[in-house]
């Protein structure tokens, strides 16, 4: 199964519309992809798997401290 983040307001699918759904995010000043980048503490000296559960972390606690509300899981 994979898990992405998106925001409420983003009708595109992170999973399948990525292209879409990266444009609108950026043109909607998200920026998610950069938030997730500087929360997800991956590596190349990690494997496939413990990146993605890195990944699935960071997602969590981005959620979690979201005062906004704005952020949502998305799995598939």
């Amino acid at each position: 199964m994979k898990t992405a983040i998106t925001t409420v307001d983003n009708p595109y699918d992170p999973i399948d519309q990525f292209d879409s759904w990266f444009l609108y995010d950026v043109t909607m000043n998200h920026n998610t992809c950069a938030l997730l980048g500087r929360i997800a503490r991956t590596s190349d000296q990690l494997s496939d798997a413990e990146n993605d559960a890195e990944i699935e972390r960071a997602i969590d606690d981005i959620i979690k401290y979201d005062v906004e509300k704005i952020y949502k899981k998305v799995s598939h």
